[in-house]
Protein backbone atom coordinates (compact mmCIF):
# COMPACT_ATOMS: atom_id res chain seq x y z
CA UNK A 1 0.00 0.00 0.00
CA UNK A 2 1.34 3.24 -1.00
CA UNK A 3 1.94 5.89 2.02
CA UNK A 4 2.83 9.46 2.51
CA UNK A 5 5.94 10.29 4.96
CA UNK A 6 4.75 13.65 6.81
CA UNK A 7 7.02 15.98 9.45
CA UNK A 8 4.75 16.54 12.08
CA UNK A 9 5.43 18.89 15.03
CA UNK A 10 3.43 18.85 18.33
CA UNK A 11 3.74 20.45 22.05
CA UNK A 12 5.32 18.26 24.78
CA UNK A 13 4.84 20.62 28.32
CA UNK A 14 5.51 24.01 26.14
CA UNK A 15 8.36 22.97 23.99
CA UNK A 16 8.12 21.70 20.33
CA UNK A 17 8.88 17.96 19.83
CA UNK A 18 9.12 16.55 15.83
CA UNK A 19 8.46 13.28 14.08
CA UNK A 20 7.40 11.97 10.59
CA UNK A 21 4.60 10.57 10.40
CA UNK A 22 4.27 7.31 7.97
CA UNK A 23 0.27 7.62 6.50
CA UNK A 24 -0.76 5.04 4.30
CA UNK A 25 -3.67 5.94 1.49
CA UNK A 26 -6.09 3.91 2.98
CA UNK A 27 -5.25 3.84 7.26
CA UNK A 28 -6.28 1.24 9.49
CA UNK A 29 -7.68 1.96 12.95
CA UNK A 30 -4.92 1.25 14.50
CA UNK A 31 -1.69 2.88 14.52
CA UNK A 32 2.15 2.34 15.71
CA UNK A 33 3.87 4.80 17.79
CA UNK A 34 7.86 3.92 17.73
CA UNK A 35 9.67 4.78 20.88
CA UNK A 36 13.02 5.06 20.63
CA UNK A 37 15.57 3.95 23.07
CA UNK A 38 18.89 5.15 24.28
CA UNK A 39 19.90 8.33 23.32
CA UNK A 40 18.56 7.89 20.00
CA UNK A 41 16.87 9.83 17.41
CA UNK A 42 13.68 8.75 14.58
CA UNK A 43 15.90 7.20 12.48
CA UNK A 44 17.05 4.94 14.72
CA UNK A 45 20.47 3.00 13.90
CA UNK A 46 21.56 2.49 10.41
CA UNK A 47 17.90 3.90 9.62
CA UNK A 48 16.10 0.67 11.55
CA UNK A 49 12.56 2.97 12.77
CA UNK A 50 13.29 4.47 8.87
CA UNK A 51 12.37 1.18 7.27
CA UNK A 52 10.33 -0.51 10.02
CA UNK A 53 8.04 2.46 9.43
CA UNK A 54 7.45 2.18 5.42
CA UNK A 55 7.34 -1.88 6.15
CA UNK A 56 4.37 -0.91 8.98
CA UNK A 57 3.12 2.21 7.04
CA UNK A 58 2.90 -0.47 3.71
CA UNK A 59 0.12 -3.01 5.33
CA UNK A 60 -1.99 0.04 6.01
CA UNK A 61 -0.68 0.69 9.66
CA UNK A 62 -0.21 4.50 10.02
CA UNK A 63 2.78 4.64 12.19
CA UNK A 64 5.02 7.74 13.83
CA UNK A 65 8.48 7.64 14.59
CA UNK A 66 9.15 11.43 17.03
CA UNK A 67 12.47 12.74 18.72
CA UNK A 68 11.76 13.07 22.58
CA UNK A 69 12.53 15.95 24.66
CA UNK A 70 16.20 16.79 24.01
CA UNK A 71 16.70 14.49 21.35
CA UNK A 72 17.31 14.90 17.86
CA UNK A 73 15.37 18.24 16.50
CA UNK A 74 13.11 18.02 19.59
CA UNK A 75 13.33 21.28 21.93
CA UNK A 76 13.28 21.08 25.65
CA UNK A 77 15.75 18.99 28.33
CA UNK A 78 16.87 15.68 27.65
CA UNK A 79 15.35 12.74 29.46
CA UNK A 80 15.69 9.28 30.38
CA UNK A 81 13.56 6.49 29.55
CA UNK A 82 11.57 6.90 32.89
CA UNK A 83 10.22 10.32 32.35
CA UNK A 84 9.29 9.62 29.09
CA UNK A 85 5.76 9.36 29.74
CA UNK A 86 4.60 12.72 28.75
CA UNK A 87 6.37 12.51 25.55
CA UNK A 88 4.91 9.12 24.49
CA UNK A 89 1.26 10.86 25.62
CA UNK A 90 1.76 13.61 23.72
CA UNK A 91 3.21 12.22 20.44
CA UNK A 92 -0.12 9.87 20.95
CA UNK A 93 -2.04 12.69 20.91
CA UNK A 94 -0.16 14.21 17.54
CA UNK A 95 -0.82 10.84 15.96
CA UNK A 96 -4.42 10.46 16.17
CA UNK A 97 -5.09 14.44 15.89
CA UNK A 98 -3.38 13.57 11.96
CA UNK A 99 -5.40 10.94 11.44
CA UNK A 100 -8.54 10.56 12.06
CA UNK A 101 -9.41 7.11 11.65
CA UNK A 102 -7.05 5.68 14.36
CA UNK A 103 -9.10 4.21 16.93
CA UNK A 104 -6.15 2.75 19.16
CA UNK A 105 -2.17 2.37 18.93
CA UNK A 106 0.32 -0.33 19.84
CA UNK A 107 3.67 1.32 21.39
CA UNK A 108 6.66 -0.28 19.77
CA UNK A 109 10.12 0.20 21.74
CA UNK A 110 13.55 -1.13 21.60
CA UNK A 111 16.01 -1.35 24.72
CA UNK A 112 15.43 1.15 27.30
CA UNK A 113 12.72 3.03 24.63
CA UNK A 114 10.77 -0.84 25.15
CA UNK A 115 10.87 -0.19 28.93
CA UNK A 116 9.25 3.21 28.09
CA UNK A 117 6.64 1.90 26.32
CA UNK A 118 5.73 -0.68 28.75
CA UNK A 119 5.76 1.98 31.66
CA UNK A 120 3.23 4.27 29.94
CA UNK A 121 1.17 1.64 28.20
CA UNK A 122 -0.95 0.80 31.61
CA UNK A 123 -1.78 4.45 32.03
CA UNK A 124 -3.63 4.92 28.46
CA UNK A 125 -6.66 3.61 27.26
CA UNK A 126 -5.51 4.10 23.56
CA UNK A 127 -2.70 1.59 23.62
CA UNK A 128 -4.51 -1.75 23.21
CA UNK A 129 -0.56 -3.46 22.67
CA UNK A 130 3.21 -3.07 23.40
CA UNK A 131 6.31 -4.47 21.41
CA UNK A 132 9.42 -4.67 23.80
CA UNK A 133 12.41 -5.61 21.82
CA UNK A 134 15.19 -6.41 23.68
CA UNK A 135 13.72 -4.76 26.90
CA UNK A 136 16.05 -3.29 28.76
CA UNK A 137 16.23 -4.19 32.31
CA UNK A 138 19.51 -3.47 33.42
CA UNK A 139 20.63 -4.22 37.19
CA UNK A 140 24.47 -4.52 38.52
CA UNK A 141 23.83 -7.86 39.42
CA UNK A 142 21.97 -9.10 36.06
CA UNK A 143 24.12 -7.72 34.26
CA UNK A 144 27.41 -9.55 35.56
CA UNK A 145 25.63 -12.83 35.53
CA UNK A 146 24.57 -12.31 32.20
CA UNK A 147 28.31 -11.75 31.04
CA UNK A 148 29.62 -15.06 33.05
CA UNK A 149 26.88 -17.36 30.98
CA UNK A 150 27.09 -15.76 27.88
CA UNK A 151 30.10 -14.09 27.10
CA UNK A 152 32.31 -15.70 28.99
CA UNK A 153 30.83 -18.90 27.88
CA UNK A 154 31.52 -18.19 24.47
CA UNK A 155 34.79 -16.74 25.05
CA UNK A 156 35.78 -20.50 26.09
CA UNK A 157 34.20 -21.66 22.91
CA UNK A 158 35.79 -19.32 21.03
CA UNK A 159 38.82 -20.97 18.68
CA UNK A 160 40.29 -17.79 17.62
CA UNK A 161 40.64 -17.43 21.58
CA UNK A 162 42.63 -20.33 21.69
CA UNK A 163 45.09 -19.76 18.91
CA UNK A 164 46.14 -16.42 21.00
CA UNK A 165 46.87 -18.76 24.22
CA UNK A 166 49.11 -21.06 21.63
CA UNK A 167 50.82 -18.10 20.37
CA UNK A 168 51.38 -16.53 23.74
CA UNK A 169 49.31 -13.50 22.45
CA UNK A 170 46.58 -13.93 25.97
CA UNK A 171 46.63 -11.39 28.22
CA UNK A 172 45.42 -13.87 31.56
CA UNK A 173 45.93 -10.90 33.87
CA UNK A 174 43.40 -8.79 32.30
CA UNK A 175 41.16 -11.66 31.75
CA UNK A 176 41.27 -12.84 35.09
CA UNK A 177 40.46 -9.38 36.96
CA UNK A 178 37.49 -8.93 34.11
CA UNK A 179 36.27 -11.95 35.66
CA UNK A 180 36.78 -11.79 39.09
CA UNK A 181 35.01 -8.46 38.63
CA UNK A 182 31.91 -10.19 36.91
CA UNK A 183 31.81 -12.25 39.99
CA UNK A 184 31.69 -9.88 42.43
CA UNK A 185 29.56 -7.37 40.67
CA UNK A 186 27.04 -10.87 40.10
CA UNK A 187 27.15 -12.38 43.44
CA UNK A 188 28.47 -9.51 45.88
CA UNK A 189 26.20 -6.89 44.91
CA UNK A 190 22.56 -7.50 44.31
CA UNK A 191 20.96 -4.28 44.22
CA UNK A 192 19.53 -2.81 40.89
CA UNK A 193 20.74 0.65 39.16
CA UNK A 194 18.01 2.40 40.32
CA UNK A 195 17.20 5.80 40.32
CA UNK A 196 18.32 7.37 43.81
CA UNK A 197 14.76 8.30 45.00
CA UNK A 198 13.54 4.19 43.87
CA UNK A 199 14.36 1.81 45.59
CA UNK A 200 12.78 -0.75 43.99
CA UNK A 201 14.38 -2.63 41.32
CA UNK A 202 13.45 -2.00 37.76
CA UNK A 203 12.77 -5.28 36.73
CA UNK A 204 10.40 -4.87 39.15
CA UNK A 205 8.77 -1.80 38.46
CA UNK A 206 8.90 -3.55 34.39
CA UNK A 207 6.98 -6.45 36.00
CA UNK A 208 4.55 -4.39 37.89
CA UNK A 209 3.78 -2.33 34.63
CA UNK A 210 2.86 -5.67 32.05
CA UNK A 211 0.96 -7.17 35.10
CA UNK A 212 -1.55 -3.91 35.06
CA UNK A 213 -1.68 -3.51 30.85
CA UNK A 214 -4.37 -5.03 30.26
CA UNK A 215 -3.58 -5.25 26.29
CA UNK A 216 -1.20 -7.35 24.06
CA UNK A 217 2.07 -7.65 24.62
CA UNK A 218 5.10 -8.73 22.08
CA UNK A 219 8.50 -9.52 23.13
CA UNK A 220 11.18 -9.89 20.89
CA UNK A 221 15.03 -10.99 21.74
CA UNK A 222 18.16 -11.19 20.21
CA UNK A 223 20.09 -14.20 20.68
CA UNK A 224 23.67 -12.32 20.18
CA UNK A 225 22.55 -9.28 22.93
CA UNK A 226 23.55 -9.11 26.54
CA UNK A 227 20.33 -6.75 26.68
CA UNK A 228 18.03 -9.47 25.83
CA UNK A 229 20.21 -12.05 27.63
CA UNK A 230 20.06 -10.11 30.83
CA UNK A 231 15.72 -9.78 29.84
CA UNK A 232 15.81 -13.82 29.35
CA UNK A 233 17.60 -14.97 32.45
CA UNK A 234 15.42 -12.61 34.37
CA UNK A 235 12.61 -14.94 33.45
CA UNK A 236 14.20 -18.38 33.55
CA UNK A 237 15.02 -17.49 37.63
CA UNK A 238 11.57 -15.62 38.42
CA UNK A 239 8.39 -17.65 39.24
CA UNK A 240 6.64 -14.63 38.71
CA UNK A 241 8.03 -13.45 35.38
CA UNK A 242 7.95 -17.33 33.74
CA UNK A 243 3.76 -17.27 34.55
CA UNK A 244 3.48 -13.91 32.78
CA UNK A 245 5.49 -14.84 29.94
CA UNK A 246 3.71 -17.66 29.54
CA UNK A 247 0.13 -16.18 30.02
CA UNK A 248 -1.97 -16.03 27.26
CA UNK A 249 -1.30 -11.64 25.97
CA UNK A 250 2.26 -12.35 25.99
CA UNK A 251 4.06 -13.55 23.02
CA UNK A 252 7.82 -14.21 22.60
CA UNK A 253 9.91 -14.19 19.54
CA UNK A 254 13.34 -15.26 19.45
CA UNK A 255 15.97 -14.06 16.96
CA UNK A 256 18.65 -16.38 16.00
CA UNK A 257 21.80 -14.64 15.73
CA UNK A 258 20.46 -11.36 15.76
CA UNK A 259 22.46 -8.27 17.59
CA UNK A 260 20.88 -5.54 19.65
CA UNK A 261 19.73 -2.86 16.73
CA UNK A 262 19.53 -6.26 13.98
CA UNK A 263 21.90 -4.76 11.85
CA UNK A 264 21.34 -6.73 9.13
CA UNK A 265 18.11 -6.86 6.48
CA UNK A 266 17.09 -10.65 7.23
CA UNK A 267 17.23 -9.68 10.79
CA UNK A 268 15.40 -6.55 10.76
CA UNK A 269 12.81 -8.11 7.85
CA UNK A 270 12.47 -10.58 10.72
CA UNK A 271 11.57 -8.27 13.61
CA UNK A 272 8.78 -6.15 10.78
CA UNK A 273 7.59 -9.98 10.04
CA UNK A 274 6.78 -11.11 13.57
CA UNK A 275 5.58 -7.38 14.49
CA UNK A 276 2.65 -7.85 11.41
CA UNK A 277 2.06 -11.68 12.43
CA UNK A 278 1.56 -10.61 16.09
CA UNK A 279 -0.44 -7.46 15.14
CA UNK A 280 -3.23 -9.71 12.27
CA UNK A 281 -3.70 -11.60 15.69
CA UNK A 282 -4.94 -8.95 18.04
CA UNK A 283 -8.77 -8.46 17.32
CA UNK A 284 -10.06 -4.77 16.61
CA UNK A 285 -11.67 -2.39 18.91
CA UNK A 286 -9.11 -4.05 21.90
CA UNK A 287 -8.75 -0.54 23.36
CA UNK A 288 -10.83 2.38 24.55
CA UNK A 289 -12.61 5.04 22.55
CA UNK A 290 -9.71 8.28 22.18
CA UNK A 291 -12.03 10.57 23.88
CA UNK A 292 -12.05 8.50 26.96
CA UNK A 293 -8.42 7.97 26.88
CA UNK A 294 -8.01 11.74 27.11
CA UNK A 295 -10.42 12.38 29.73
CA UNK A 296 -8.48 10.04 31.65
CA UNK A 297 -5.30 11.78 30.77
Amino acid sequence: MSHDEIPIAFSCNGATLYGILSKPAQPLSRAILIVVGGPQYRAGSHRQFVLLARAFAAQGYPVLRFDYRGMGDSEGEPRNFEDAGDDIRAALDALFDAVPAVREAVVWGLCDGATAAAFYAPGDARVCGAVLVNPWTRTEAGEAKAQLKHYYRARLLDAGVWKRIAAGDFDFGSAARSLWSAVGRAYGNPAAVNDADDPQPLPDRLYQALARFDGNVLVILSENDLTAQEFGDLVQQSGKWEDLMKSGHVHCHRLAGANHTFSRRTWRDDVAAATLRWLGGIPAGTASAPELARTQA
